[in-house]
């Protein structure tokens, strides 16, 4: 079982930056959305879900077959947990009800299955199918806005960034996406600001 901290994203400007969003369904919204986020979609075909689901905070490192259907329902577990996230960023508890049942209806499959080897090493029973890891992203969402931690979800701060995370800081006070990009872009800007050429 991988537990990972982050992905590491390159955006169009080629800054490549290292992004935690502390949670599995919050990193699942890494793989492009509707609308806006429409220009990062990454799952085109069910191989595209497979490949990233090797390099998500799952862990899953054996072969994880997905089927069309499958695809079809990464995209719309994907845009609740998106519309889901984006409400409870703004400190709001009254949360899409169609957006809560495409969790409960996804999260009914079963998860991948925990196994362990003999040198006590964790791992999943495989093969891990579509349904299963998009099973396991469900339950991590119903964990998330259904506990405690629900008012630690938080869009970046930054201009134009959308990225989304949950805030895993002692005093829950993250505000950017990572100090790397928008947070160091926000200090400078400061600077600026408070030393005008001239």
């Amino acid at each position: 079982m991988n537990l990972a901290n982050g992905m590491e994203l390159t955006p169009p400007d080629g800054q490549r930056f290292r992004f935690d969003p502390g949670a599995l369904c919050l990193e699942f919204l890494l793989t492009g959305g509707e609308g806006e986020l429409a220009r990062w979609e990454r799952l085109h075909r069910p191989d595209d879900l497979a490949a990233w689901i090797a390099h998500s905070r799952a862990g899953i490192t054996g072969p994880c077959p997905v089927t069309a259907d499958e695809l079809a329902s990464a995209r719309r577990l994907r845009a609740a947990v998106q519309r889901l996230a984006a409400r409870a960023a703004t400190g709001s508890r009254d949360l899409p009800e169609p957006d809560l049942a495409v969790l409960n209806e996804i999260a009914a499959a079963p998860p991948p299955v925990p196994v362990i080897g003999p040198g006590l090493e964790r791992s999943w029973a495989s093969p891990v199918t579509g349904a299963q890891f998009l099973s396991a992203v469900a339950r991590d969402a119903i964990e998330l806005f259904g506990g405690p931690d629900l008012d630690r979800v938080r869009m970046c701060a930054g201009e134009r960034c959308y990225l989304l995370f949950l805030d895993t800081s002692r005093p829950g006070t993250r505000r950017w996406c990572s100090m790397d990009r928008c947070g160091n872009r926000r200090k400078l800007r400061t600077r600026r600001d408070r030393n005008p050429p001239g």
